[in-house]
Protein backbone atom coordinates (compact mmCIF):
# COMPACT_ATOMS: atom_id res chain seq x y z
CA UNK A 1 0.00 0.00 0.00
CA UNK A 2 1.32 3.44 -0.96
CA UNK A 3 2.15 5.82 1.88
CA UNK A 4 1.22 9.50 1.74
CA UNK A 5 4.21 11.69 0.94
CA UNK A 6 3.66 15.17 -0.48
CA UNK A 7 7.32 15.34 -1.57
CA UNK A 8 7.10 12.16 -3.64
CA UNK A 9 6.95 12.35 -7.43
CA UNK A 10 4.63 9.32 -7.58
CA UNK A 11 0.96 10.17 -8.05
CA UNK A 12 -0.30 7.47 -5.68
CA UNK A 13 1.87 8.90 -2.90
CA UNK A 14 1.26 12.67 -3.20
CA UNK A 15 -2.44 12.10 -4.03
CA UNK A 16 -2.92 9.26 -1.60
CA UNK A 17 -6.32 7.56 -1.49
CA UNK A 18 -6.01 6.41 2.12
CA UNK A 19 -4.96 9.88 3.24
CA UNK A 20 -8.01 11.39 1.54
CA UNK A 21 -10.32 8.87 3.20
CA UNK A 22 -8.73 9.59 6.59
CA UNK A 23 -9.11 13.33 5.92
CA UNK A 24 -12.81 12.99 5.09
CA UNK A 25 -13.37 10.88 8.21
CA UNK A 26 -11.54 13.47 10.35
CA UNK A 27 -13.53 16.32 8.75
CA UNK A 28 -16.85 14.58 9.37
CA UNK A 29 -15.97 13.85 13.00
CA UNK A 30 -14.94 17.48 13.61
CA UNK A 31 -17.53 19.37 11.53
CA UNK A 32 -19.18 20.65 14.72
CA UNK A 33 -15.97 21.05 16.76
CA UNK A 34 -16.25 24.81 17.27
CA UNK A 35 -12.92 25.28 19.14
CA UNK A 36 -11.09 23.47 16.33
CA UNK A 37 -12.97 25.38 13.61
CA UNK A 38 -12.22 28.68 15.32
CA UNK A 39 -8.53 27.81 15.58
CA UNK A 40 -8.42 26.92 11.87
CA UNK A 41 -10.10 30.20 10.92
CA UNK A 42 -7.72 32.11 13.17
CA UNK A 43 -4.70 30.45 11.56
CA UNK A 44 -5.99 31.47 8.10
CA UNK A 45 -6.59 35.15 8.88
CA UNK A 46 -4.34 37.70 7.15
CA UNK A 47 -1.60 38.95 9.47
CA UNK A 48 -0.66 42.58 8.88
CA UNK A 49 3.03 42.85 9.74
CA UNK A 50 4.94 45.93 11.07
CA UNK A 51 6.78 46.39 7.75
CA UNK A 52 3.45 46.97 6.01
CA UNK A 53 3.25 43.57 4.36
CA UNK A 54 0.47 41.04 4.81
CA UNK A 55 0.98 37.34 5.40
CA UNK A 56 -1.43 34.42 5.21
CA UNK A 57 -0.53 30.98 6.53
CA UNK A 58 -2.99 29.08 4.36
CA UNK A 59 -4.35 25.70 5.44
CA UNK A 60 -3.52 22.05 4.99
CA UNK A 61 -5.92 19.84 3.06
CA UNK A 62 -7.10 18.36 6.35
CA UNK A 63 -7.78 21.71 8.03
CA UNK A 64 -9.61 23.04 4.97
CA UNK A 65 -11.69 19.85 4.75
CA UNK A 66 -12.96 20.48 8.28
CA UNK A 67 -14.20 23.92 7.16
CA UNK A 68 -15.85 22.43 4.08
CA UNK A 69 -17.62 19.81 6.21
CA UNK A 70 -18.82 22.36 8.79
CA UNK A 71 -22.53 23.09 8.38
CA UNK A 72 -22.95 25.65 11.19
CA UNK A 73 -24.54 28.71 9.50
CA UNK A 74 -22.69 31.38 11.48
CA UNK A 75 -19.34 29.65 10.88
CA UNK A 76 -20.05 29.40 7.15
CA UNK A 77 -20.79 33.12 7.15
CA UNK A 78 -17.47 33.69 8.92
CA UNK A 79 -15.70 31.64 6.23
CA UNK A 80 -17.27 33.72 3.46
CA UNK A 81 -16.19 36.98 5.09
CA UNK A 82 -12.67 35.64 5.58
CA UNK A 83 -12.46 34.46 1.96
CA UNK A 84 -13.39 37.93 0.72
CA UNK A 85 -10.94 39.56 3.14
CA UNK A 86 -8.09 37.35 1.88
CA UNK A 87 -8.99 37.95 -1.75
CA UNK A 88 -9.00 41.73 -1.27
CA UNK A 89 -5.71 41.60 0.68
CA UNK A 90 -3.80 39.96 -2.16
CA UNK A 91 -5.73 40.64 -5.36
CA UNK A 92 -7.61 43.80 -4.44
CA UNK A 93 -10.75 44.50 -6.45
CA UNK A 94 -9.14 43.48 -9.75
CA UNK A 95 -10.67 40.77 -11.92
CA UNK A 96 -8.51 39.48 -14.78
CA UNK A 97 -10.30 38.92 -18.10
CA UNK A 98 -9.60 36.16 -20.63
CA UNK A 99 -11.24 34.08 -23.34
CA UNK A 100 -10.78 30.46 -24.44
CA UNK A 101 -9.82 29.73 -28.05
CA UNK A 102 -10.63 26.21 -29.27
CA UNK A 103 -8.19 25.10 -31.97
CA UNK A 104 -9.41 21.57 -32.70
CA UNK A 105 -11.93 19.10 -31.37
CA UNK A 106 -10.28 16.03 -32.86
CA UNK A 107 -9.61 13.68 -29.96
CA UNK A 108 -8.60 10.04 -29.51
CA UNK A 109 -9.68 9.74 -25.88
CA UNK A 110 -12.87 8.14 -24.62
CA UNK A 111 -13.73 10.55 -21.75
CA UNK A 112 -17.38 9.83 -20.97
CA UNK A 113 -18.20 13.41 -19.81
CA UNK A 114 -16.82 15.21 -22.90
CA UNK A 115 -18.53 15.46 -26.32
CA UNK A 116 -15.13 15.36 -28.02
CA UNK A 117 -14.78 11.67 -27.11
CA UNK A 118 -13.63 9.52 -30.01
CA UNK A 119 -16.86 7.51 -30.34
CA UNK A 120 -19.10 10.59 -30.78
CA UNK A 121 -19.92 10.28 -34.49
CA UNK A 122 -22.35 13.18 -34.81
CA UNK A 123 -20.27 16.06 -33.49
CA UNK A 124 -18.75 18.15 -36.29
CA UNK A 125 -14.97 17.70 -36.21
CA UNK A 126 -13.05 20.88 -36.96
CA UNK A 127 -9.38 21.86 -36.91
CA UNK A 128 -8.46 25.49 -37.46
CA UNK A 129 -5.93 26.38 -40.12
CA UNK A 130 -3.48 29.20 -39.40
CA UNK A 131 -5.65 31.50 -41.52
CA UNK A 132 -8.71 30.42 -39.49
CA UNK A 133 -6.78 31.24 -36.33
CA UNK A 134 -5.92 34.65 -37.71
CA UNK A 135 -9.61 35.40 -38.24
CA UNK A 136 -10.54 34.11 -34.78
CA UNK A 137 -7.81 36.15 -33.08
CA UNK A 138 -8.79 39.34 -34.91
CA UNK A 139 -12.40 38.77 -33.79
CA UNK A 140 -11.19 38.39 -30.19
CA UNK A 141 -8.93 41.44 -30.47
CA UNK A 142 -11.85 43.45 -31.83
CA UNK A 143 -13.76 42.62 -28.64
CA UNK A 144 -10.79 43.87 -26.57
CA UNK A 145 -9.24 40.62 -25.33
CA UNK A 146 -5.51 40.52 -24.55
CA UNK A 147 -5.25 37.08 -22.90
CA UNK A 148 -6.30 33.73 -24.38
CA UNK A 149 -6.40 30.15 -23.15
CA UNK A 150 -5.98 27.82 -26.11
CA UNK A 151 -7.68 24.44 -26.01
CA UNK A 152 -7.40 21.33 -28.18
CA UNK A 153 -8.40 17.70 -28.00
CA UNK A 154 -5.69 15.05 -27.67
CA UNK A 155 -4.87 13.67 -31.10
CA UNK A 156 -1.22 12.98 -32.02
CA UNK A 157 -2.05 12.99 -35.75
CA UNK A 158 -4.33 16.03 -36.00
CA UNK A 159 -3.07 18.05 -33.02
CA UNK A 160 0.65 17.27 -32.58
CA UNK A 161 2.82 19.57 -30.50
CA UNK A 162 4.14 21.14 -33.73
CA UNK A 163 0.61 22.29 -34.59
CA UNK A 164 0.12 23.80 -31.14
CA UNK A 165 3.46 25.63 -31.36
CA UNK A 166 2.61 26.96 -34.82
CA UNK A 167 -0.75 28.21 -33.49
CA UNK A 168 0.95 30.02 -30.60
CA UNK A 169 3.39 31.69 -33.00
CA UNK A 170 0.51 32.79 -35.23
CA UNK A 171 -1.49 34.21 -32.31
CA UNK A 172 1.42 36.29 -31.03
CA UNK A 173 2.17 37.58 -34.56
CA UNK A 174 -1.23 39.20 -35.18
CA UNK A 175 -1.40 42.96 -34.63
CA UNK A 176 -4.76 44.34 -35.75
CA UNK A 177 -5.51 48.04 -35.19
CA UNK A 178 -4.63 48.47 -31.48
CA UNK A 179 -5.20 44.79 -30.76
CA UNK A 180 -2.61 42.32 -29.50
CA UNK A 181 -2.83 39.02 -27.68
CA UNK A 182 -0.16 39.48 -25.04
CA UNK A 183 -0.47 36.21 -23.15
CA UNK A 184 -1.36 32.73 -24.41
CA UNK A 185 -2.17 30.19 -21.73
CA UNK A 186 -2.27 26.57 -22.88
CA UNK A 187 -4.73 23.85 -21.91
CA UNK A 188 -3.67 20.70 -23.73
CA UNK A 189 -3.17 17.08 -22.78
CA UNK A 190 -0.40 15.84 -20.51
CA UNK A 191 2.85 15.55 -22.44
CA UNK A 192 6.61 15.06 -22.11
CA UNK A 193 9.26 17.24 -20.44
CA UNK A 194 10.70 17.90 -23.91
CA UNK A 195 7.35 19.18 -25.18
CA UNK A 196 6.87 21.35 -22.08
CA UNK A 197 10.28 22.90 -22.83
CA UNK A 198 9.04 23.68 -26.35
CA UNK A 199 5.92 25.34 -24.92
CA UNK A 200 8.07 27.36 -22.54
CA UNK A 201 10.30 28.47 -25.41
CA UNK A 202 7.19 29.47 -27.38
CA UNK A 203 6.41 32.03 -24.65
CA UNK A 204 3.29 30.57 -23.10
CA UNK A 205 1.84 31.99 -19.91
CA UNK A 206 0.25 29.33 -17.69
CA UNK A 207 0.07 25.64 -18.53
CA UNK A 208 -3.37 24.44 -17.46
CA UNK A 209 -4.43 20.83 -17.02
CA UNK A 210 -7.56 19.72 -15.21
CA UNK A 211 -7.27 16.50 -13.27
CA UNK A 212 -11.03 15.92 -13.83
CA UNK A 213 -11.07 13.60 -10.78
CA UNK A 214 -8.42 12.64 -8.22
CA UNK A 215 -10.18 9.35 -7.42
CA UNK A 216 -8.13 6.82 -9.38
CA UNK A 217 -10.88 4.21 -9.59
CA UNK A 218 -13.38 6.78 -10.90
CA UNK A 219 -10.73 8.29 -13.17
CA UNK A 220 -10.09 4.97 -14.91
CA UNK A 221 -13.82 4.40 -15.39
CA UNK A 222 -14.38 7.92 -16.75
CA UNK A 223 -11.41 7.62 -19.13
CA UNK A 224 -11.85 4.07 -20.46
CA UNK A 225 -9.77 4.47 -23.63
CA UNK A 226 -7.01 6.61 -25.08
CA UNK A 227 -3.75 7.98 -23.64
CA UNK A 228 -5.65 9.95 -21.00
CA UNK A 229 -6.55 6.59 -19.38
CA UNK A 230 -3.09 6.61 -17.74
CA UNK A 231 -3.89 8.16 -14.35
CA UNK A 232 -0.32 8.38 -13.13
CA UNK A 233 1.02 10.01 -16.30
CA UNK A 234 -1.79 12.57 -16.22
CA UNK A 235 -1.50 13.33 -12.50
CA UNK A 236 2.28 13.73 -12.63
CA UNK A 237 2.11 16.13 -15.62
CA UNK A 238 2.65 19.29 -13.57
CA UNK A 239 5.95 17.94 -12.25
CA UNK A 240 7.12 17.35 -15.84
CA UNK A 241 5.91 20.85 -16.79
CA UNK A 242 7.92 22.34 -13.92
CA UNK A 243 10.95 20.28 -14.96
CA UNK A 244 10.49 21.68 -18.45
CA UNK A 245 10.76 25.22 -17.11
CA UNK A 246 7.08 26.17 -16.89
CA UNK A 247 6.70 27.67 -13.43
CA UNK A 248 3.10 28.91 -13.79
CA UNK A 249 0.74 25.93 -13.80
CA UNK A 250 -3.02 25.78 -13.33
CA UNK A 251 -4.90 23.00 -11.55
CA UNK A 252 -8.59 22.12 -11.61
CA UNK A 253 -11.10 19.32 -11.22
CA UNK A 254 -14.44 18.88 -12.98
CA UNK A 255 -16.81 19.03 -10.03
CA UNK A 256 -19.68 16.59 -10.35
CA UNK A 257 -17.73 13.56 -11.56
CA UNK A 258 -16.83 12.35 -8.05
CA UNK A 259 -17.78 13.36 -4.50
CA UNK A 260 -16.92 17.04 -4.07
CA UNK A 261 -15.23 16.52 -0.69
CA UNK A 262 -12.87 13.91 -2.16
CA UNK A 263 -11.97 16.22 -5.06
CA UNK A 264 -11.48 19.18 -2.75
CA UNK A 265 -8.97 17.28 -0.59
CA UNK A 266 -7.15 15.92 -3.65
CA UNK A 267 -6.92 19.37 -5.23
CA UNK A 268 -5.34 20.87 -2.10
CA UNK A 269 -2.97 17.91 -1.75
CA UNK A 270 -1.80 18.56 -5.31
CA UNK A 271 -1.20 22.23 -4.45
CA UNK A 272 0.74 21.20 -1.31
CA UNK A 273 2.81 18.79 -3.38
CA UNK A 274 3.83 21.47 -5.91
CA UNK A 275 4.78 23.83 -3.09
CA UNK A 276 6.79 21.13 -1.29
CA UNK A 277 8.68 19.88 -4.36
CA UNK A 278 9.05 22.98 -6.53
CA UNK A 279 8.81 25.80 -4.01
CA UNK A 280 5.75 27.33 -5.65
CA UNK A 281 2.13 26.22 -5.66
CA UNK A 282 -0.32 26.48 -8.54
CA UNK A 283 -0.59 29.86 -10.27
CA UNK A 284 -4.32 29.23 -10.73
CA UNK A 285 -7.06 26.85 -9.63
CA UNK A 286 -10.15 26.49 -11.82
CA UNK A 287 -13.54 25.34 -10.56
CA UNK A 288 -15.62 24.02 -13.48
CA UNK A 289 -18.74 21.89 -13.04
CA UNK A 290 -20.16 19.21 -15.35
CA UNK A 291 -22.50 20.92 -17.82
CA UNK A 292 -24.80 19.81 -20.62
CA UNK A 293 -23.14 19.35 -24.02
CA UNK A 294 -23.69 17.42 -27.23
CA UNK A 295 -23.97 13.71 -26.37
CA UNK A 296 -23.47 14.49 -22.66
CA UNK A 297 -26.20 14.61 -20.01
CA UNK A 298 -24.92 16.03 -16.70
CA UNK A 299 -27.72 14.19 -14.87
CA UNK A 300 -25.93 10.95 -15.77
CA UNK A 301 -23.36 11.84 -13.13
CA UNK A 302 -24.67 11.36 -9.60
CA UNK A 303 -22.20 13.65 -7.84
CA UNK A 304 -23.65 16.97 -8.92
CA UNK A 305 -23.53 19.71 -6.30
CA UNK A 306 -25.74 22.65 -5.44
CA UNK A 307 -24.83 26.27 -6.11
CA UNK A 308 -24.54 26.77 -2.35
CA UNK A 309 -21.98 23.98 -1.93
CA UNK A 310 -20.14 25.12 -5.06
CA UNK A 311 -19.77 28.60 -3.56
CA UNK A 312 -18.63 27.14 -0.24
CA UNK A 313 -15.92 25.17 -2.06
CA UNK A 314 -14.68 28.38 -3.68
CA UNK A 315 -14.49 30.15 -0.31
CA UNK A 316 -12.58 27.26 1.27
CA UNK A 317 -10.10 27.12 -1.63
CA UNK A 318 -9.44 30.85 -1.25
CA UNK A 319 -8.83 30.43 2.51
CA UNK A 320 -6.58 27.38 2.04
CA UNK A 321 -4.42 28.70 -0.85
CA UNK A 322 -4.58 32.48 -0.39
CA UNK A 323 -2.02 33.49 -3.02
CA UNK A 324 -3.39 31.42 -5.89
CA UNK A 325 -5.55 32.91 -8.64
CA UNK A 326 -9.01 31.35 -8.92
CA UNK A 327 -10.84 31.04 -12.24
CA UNK A 328 -14.53 30.66 -13.05
CA UNK A 329 -15.74 30.29 -16.62
CA UNK A 330 -18.89 31.06 -18.57
CA UNK A 331 -20.08 27.54 -17.77
CA UNK A 332 -21.70 29.27 -14.81
CA UNK A 333 -24.62 31.70 -14.79
CA UNK A 334 -24.33 35.42 -14.13
CA UNK A 335 -25.76 34.91 -10.65
CA UNK A 336 -23.30 32.17 -9.64
CA UNK A 337 -20.37 34.14 -11.06
CA UNK A 338 -21.46 37.20 -9.10
CA UNK A 339 -21.52 35.24 -5.85
CA UNK A 340 -18.15 33.62 -6.59
CA UNK A 341 -16.48 37.02 -7.11
CA UNK A 342 -17.13 37.80 -3.45
CA UNK A 343 -15.65 34.48 -2.36
CA UNK A 344 -12.22 34.62 -3.93
CA UNK A 345 -12.44 34.34 -7.71
CA UNK A 346 -9.83 36.55 -9.40
CA UNK A 347 -10.18 35.62 -13.09
CA UNK A 348 -13.23 35.21 -15.32
CA UNK A 349 -13.81 34.63 -19.00
CA UNK A 350 -16.00 36.96 -21.02
CA UNK A 351 -18.00 36.42 -24.25
CA UNK A 352 -16.62 32.87 -24.47
CA UNK A 353 -17.41 30.48 -27.28
CA UNK A 354 -16.55 26.84 -26.68
CA UNK A 355 -16.92 25.80 -30.31
CA UNK A 356 -14.02 25.53 -32.75
CA UNK A 357 -14.11 28.63 -34.94
CA UNK A 358 -16.97 30.15 -32.96
CA UNK A 359 -15.81 33.76 -32.70
CA UNK A 360 -16.07 34.47 -36.43
CA UNK A 361 -19.70 33.37 -36.52
CA UNK A 362 -22.41 35.95 -35.87
CA UNK A 363 -24.69 33.30 -34.38
CA UNK A 364 -23.24 31.12 -31.63
CA UNK A 365 -22.53 27.69 -33.23
CA UNK A 366 -23.55 24.60 -31.24
CA UNK A 367 -22.37 21.74 -33.46
CA UNK A 368 -18.78 21.75 -32.13
CA UNK A 369 -19.21 23.12 -28.59
CA UNK A 370 -17.42 21.41 -25.72
CA UNK A 371 -20.13 22.52 -23.26
CA UNK A 372 -23.11 24.86 -23.10
CA UNK A 373 -22.28 28.43 -22.13
CA UNK A 374 -24.55 29.77 -19.38
CA UNK A 375 -23.33 33.40 -19.36
CA UNK A 376 -23.76 34.57 -22.96
CA UNK A 377 -23.24 38.32 -22.46
CA UNK A 378 -20.85 40.34 -24.61
CA UNK A 379 -17.47 41.35 -23.23
CA UNK A 380 -18.65 44.95 -22.99
CA UNK A 381 -21.63 43.87 -20.89
CA UNK A 382 -19.41 41.80 -18.57
CA UNK A 383 -16.90 44.67 -18.19
CA UNK A 384 -19.65 47.14 -17.33
CA UNK A 385 -21.28 44.66 -14.92
CA UNK A 386 -17.98 44.20 -13.07
CA UNK A 387 -17.40 47.94 -12.75
CA UNK A 388 -20.93 48.55 -11.51
CA UNK A 389 -20.14 46.11 -8.67
CA UNK A 390 -16.88 47.93 -7.88
CA UNK A 391 -14.44 45.52 -9.57
CA UNK A 392 -11.67 46.63 -11.96
CA UNK A 393 -11.72 44.52 -15.15
CA UNK A 394 -8.01 43.93 -15.83
CA UNK A 395 -6.50 43.00 -19.19
CA UNK A 396 -3.02 43.06 -17.68
CA UNK A 397 -0.31 40.60 -18.77
CA UNK A 398 2.65 42.51 -17.34
CA UNK A 399 3.95 40.04 -14.74
CA UNK A 400 4.39 37.26 -17.27
CA UNK A 401 6.10 39.59 -19.76
CA UNK A 402 8.36 41.11 -17.09
CA UNK A 403 9.46 37.67 -15.89
CA UNK A 404 7.43 37.82 -12.69
CA UNK A 405 6.29 34.20 -12.82
CA UNK A 406 6.40 31.25 -10.44
CA UNK A 407 8.00 32.06 -7.09
CA UNK A 408 8.79 35.63 -8.26
CA UNK A 409 5.09 36.36 -8.70
CA UNK A 410 4.23 34.66 -5.43
CA UNK A 411 6.80 36.69 -3.47
CA UNK A 412 5.40 39.87 -5.01
CA UNK A 413 1.90 38.80 -4.01
CA UNK A 414 2.98 37.85 -0.50
CA UNK A 415 4.81 41.10 0.29
CA UNK A 416 1.94 43.31 -0.82
CA UNK A 417 3.82 45.01 -3.67
CA UNK A 418 1.12 43.78 -6.02
CA UNK A 419 -0.77 47.02 -5.25
CA UNK A 420 2.08 49.08 -6.70
CA UNK A 421 2.24 47.19 -10.01
CA UNK A 422 -0.87 45.08 -10.63
CA UNK A 423 -3.28 47.82 -9.56
CA UNK A 424 -1.89 50.54 -11.89
CA UNK A 425 -1.39 47.97 -14.67
CA UNK A 426 -5.06 47.01 -14.36
CA UNK A 427 -6.12 50.65 -14.64
CA UNK A 428 -3.94 51.27 -17.70
CA UNK A 429 -5.18 48.15 -19.53
CA UNK A 430 -8.76 49.01 -18.61
CA UNK A 431 -8.19 52.46 -20.12
CA UNK A 432 -6.95 50.81 -23.33
CA UNK A 433 -10.15 48.77 -23.46
CA UNK A 434 -12.34 51.82 -22.84
CA UNK A 435 -10.67 53.92 -25.53
CA UNK A 436 -10.48 51.21 -28.19
CA UNK A 437 -13.51 48.96 -27.70
CA UNK A 438 -16.06 50.07 -25.10
CA UNK A 439 -19.57 51.39 -25.62
CA UNK A 440 -20.22 55.00 -24.57
CA UNK A 441 -22.02 53.88 -21.40
CA UNK A 442 -19.21 51.52 -20.37
CA UNK A 443 -16.57 54.17 -21.17
CA UNK A 444 -18.25 56.76 -18.96
CA UNK A 445 -18.43 54.36 -15.98
CA UNK A 446 -14.86 53.24 -16.60
CA UNK A 447 -13.27 56.68 -16.70
CA UNK A 448 -14.89 57.53 -13.38
CA UNK A 449 -13.63 54.28 -11.87
CA UNK A 450 -10.08 54.92 -13.09
CA UNK A 451 -10.07 58.42 -11.58
CA UNK A 452 -11.25 57.03 -8.24
CA UNK A 453 -8.89 54.05 -8.23
CA UNK A 454 -5.76 56.03 -9.10
CA UNK A 455 -5.99 57.60 -5.64
CA UNK A 456 -5.66 54.16 -4.05
CA UNK A 457 -2.17 53.47 -5.44
CA UNK A 458 0.07 53.61 -2.32
CA UNK A 459 3.26 55.07 -3.81
CA UNK A 460 2.98 58.66 -4.99
CA UNK A 461 5.58 58.23 -7.77
CA UNK A 462 3.79 55.16 -9.15
CA UNK A 463 0.48 57.01 -8.96
CA UNK A 464 1.87 59.96 -10.93
CA UNK A 465 3.41 57.76 -13.63
CA UNK A 466 0.19 55.73 -13.99
CA UNK A 467 -1.89 58.89 -14.31
CA UNK A 468 0.48 60.21 -16.98
CA UNK A 469 0.33 56.96 -18.96
CA UNK A 470 -3.48 56.94 -18.76
CA UNK A 471 -3.58 60.43 -20.27
CA UNK A 472 -1.25 59.21 -23.03
CA UNK A 473 -3.58 56.27 -23.75
CA UNK A 474 -6.58 58.58 -23.96
CA UNK A 475 -4.94 61.29 -26.07
CA UNK A 476 -2.47 59.44 -28.30
CA UNK A 477 -2.14 56.09 -29.98
CA UNK A 478 0.40 54.86 -27.41
CA UNK A 479 -0.37 51.52 -25.74
CA UNK A 480 1.13 48.79 -23.57
CA UNK A 481 2.56 50.74 -20.66
CA UNK A 482 3.40 48.55 -17.69
CA UNK A 483 5.10 48.45 -14.32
Amino acid sequence: MAVYNKQSLKAEEFINHEEILETLKYAKENRHNIPLIDSILEKARPQHLPDGTTHCAGLTHREASVLLACDIPEKIEEMYKLAEEIKLAFYGNRIVMFAPLYLSNYCVNGCVYCPYHAKNRHIKRIKLSQEDIRREVIALQDMGHKRLAIEAGEDPVNNPIEYILECIKTIYSIHHKNGDIRRVNVNIAATTVENYRKLKDAGIGTYILFQETYNKKSYLELHPTGPKHDYDYHTEAMDRAMEGGIDDVGLGVLFGLEGYDYEFAGLLMHAEHLEAVHGVGPHTISVPRVKHADDIDPDAFDNSLSDEMFEKIAACIRIAVPYTGMIISTRESEEVRKNMLHLGVSQISGASRTSVGGYCEEERPHDSEQFDVSDQRTLDEVVRWLMEMGYIPSFCTACYREGRTGDRFMSLCKNGQIQNCCHPNALMTLCEYLVDYASDETREIGYKMIADELNKIPKEKVREIAASHIEDIKNSNRRDFRF
